[in-house]
């Protein structure tokens, strides 16, 4: 079995590192730069930069600050926001990003995923989904959560998937931010509709939340979090320490 990651999320707005609950309220929390160096050295696996409200104000994604951080870490960087054709995937590759995420751009101009992939690969191109149950099926939002596509969530990952994504992003606006646990239902219901690494974003509020996730969604290949890495309330080495010590697979 292969190893499971461990990524922690920058949502970046206006230069700084905020988080909010359900994608609403948010509030600021610290410099990007230092963070991303932080958790270079603390063993994360990977590493997440959303531009927040680029796509919901129809600007391209902030370069400057992604540059800062590409520069301090040495672990795989992916980038999101904004995305809307592939120029913009060349300008945000050439700031350091190892993959590109996909979310708005592709709901407006689907056929953006797989030319993408054909110029790029497949393994560079994610697509990220955010998802809410909206009268009992699975949505997906835009906009970065703000607006309700009326899409079901399920079928556009499968489509997503055929058309080239190498990976899915998964954030569920419902558990977002209320640290509760991961949304394991919807996890185990897109595990298996796809084929593709898949990383469980939304929900996590302590170490249990993650052995839960790969425990009972093994199907699960991440798990992404924000606010317990950034406040310091779990360390990134005893959370893997504490998944090998429950069988589960990571690189220490």
């Amino acid at each position: 079995m292969l190893a499971k990651r461990i990524i922690p999320c920058l949502d970046v707005r206006g230069g700084r590192v905020v988080k909010g609950v359900n994608f609403e309220g948010v509030r600021d929390v610290t410099d990007p730069v230092a963070l991303a160096e932080r958790y270079n050295k603390e063993g994360a696996d990977e590493l997440v930069f959303y531009d927040i409200t680029a796509s919901a104000e129809e600007r391209k994604l902030f370069t400057k600050v992604l540059e800062e951080v590409a520069s301090k870490i040495f672990i795989p960087l992916t980038v999101g926001g904004g995305i809307r054709e592939l120029d913009d995937f060349a300008r945000v590759l050439s700031c350091g990003a190892d993959k590109v995420s996909v979310n708005s751009g592709a709901i407006a101009d689907f056929s953006l995923i797989g030319r993408a992939a054909n110029k790029y690969g497949s393994q560079c191109v994610v697509l990220s989904m955010d998802v809410k149950r909206v009268e009992g099926k699975w949505t997906l939002f835009a906009k970065g959560g703000r607006e309700n596509t009326g899409i079901n969530a399920m079928e556009w990952a499968k489509r997503g998937v055929g058309d080239g994504a190498g990976e899915i992003v998964l954030n569920s606006i419902d558990t977002d931010g209320v640290r509760r646990g991961f949304d394991l239902e919807m996890l185990g219901e897109l595990c298996s509709r796809v084929d593709v690494p898949v990383i469980a974003s939304g929900g996590a509020g302590c170490m249990e939340h993650f052995v839960e996730l790969f425990k009972k969604v093994p199907g699960a290949d991440a798990g992404l979090a924000a606010s317990i890495f950034h406040f310091e309330e779990v360390s990134i080495k005893e959370l893997k320490k504490s998944l090998a010590q429950a069988g589960i697979p990571v690189r220490i």
